[in-house]
């Protein structure tokens, strides 16, 4: 962590933080316009290109017939998964959540270089799988992904789909800014899930209905034969971005706040 962003963060723990709403929600509007036509075209390309892949592979493993039978809508009941199964299939999706955590890194970089005017590129999605990043990056979705996938598990078991939905609303909301905290604060992976846990807990209420604001916004995107949320998706990152930047700030900023 540098300097001078640990002793931002220990200015937020002593005395919390101010954040307007509509300032961050307009920041991270204005932010996303610049970005929203390229984000959203790769997005649509890697999204399309990683498909095809993965239902290659499971074709190649278990065959066509079988994953037509498992994907049948009364095969998809909680009840109806064996346990082995459901536990495959979370251990699946955390390793996958964790090997793509650099490519949202890529679009909150990309965010921050629009609001720079600076150029971004392809390659700018992909940056942060790299030395030291990916290895943060990874154990910290793995750390988060495990936990989420397990109390779902729990409580798909239970029956209780409201508390699910909770459950997951509020993960999401406390590690808002754990991505940008390990880009752009440098932080470690189990430093900067406390982190942004201890930031959001200053703000909850603020951030949540940024969250939730933010993510109908997005779901406009399923109108027109579902192909918009490509191009709407990315806001959540420059949100994410919006609300990194008017609370911890970068190493100018925040020399002029102190």
């Amino acid at each position: 962590m540098n300097k001078i962003t640990q002793d931002r963060i220990e200015q937020i723990k002593k005395n919390g933080y101010e954040l307007d709403f509509g300032n961050v929600f307009n920041h991270a509007f204005e932010n996303y316009k610049k970005i929203a036509l390229y984000a959203g075209l790769i997005i649509f390309v890697f999204f399309v290109l990683l498909s095809i892949l993965a239902f290659g592979t499971l074709i190649a493993i278990f065959g066509a017939p079988a994953i037509v039978d498992f994907v049948k809508p009364e095969n998809l009941q909680t009840e109806n998964i064996s346990i082995n199964t459901l536990l495959i299939i979370t251990g699946a999706s955390a390793l996958s959540s964790c090997l793509l955590s650099p490519f949202p890194a890529g679009l909150i970089k990309m965010a921050y270089c629009a609001e720079r005017d600076e150029e971004f590129h392809v390659s700018t999605m992909f940056e942060f799988y790299k030395a030291p990043y990916f290895k943060e990056l990874f154990v910290a979705t793995f750390l988060v992904s495990i936990s989420s996938s397990i109390i779902s598990t729990i409580i798909n078991y239970a029956q209780i789909p409201v508390l699910g939905f909770i459950v997951t609303v509020t993960i999401s909301l406390f590690t808002v800014i754990l991505i940008p905290l390990i880009i752009f604060g440098k932080l470690k992976a189990v430093e900067a899930i406390q982190t942004s846990i201890l930031v959001v807990a200053k703000q909850p209420l603020v951030l949540l209905g940024l969250i939730v604001i933010g993510s109908i916004g997005v779901m406009v995107g399923f109108i027109g034969c579902c192909i918009g949320i490509f191009f709407t998706f990315p806001f959540m990152y420059s949100l994410y971005y919006a609300i990194y930047s008017e609370i911890i700030g970068f190493e100018t900023e925040v020399e002029n706040r102190n």
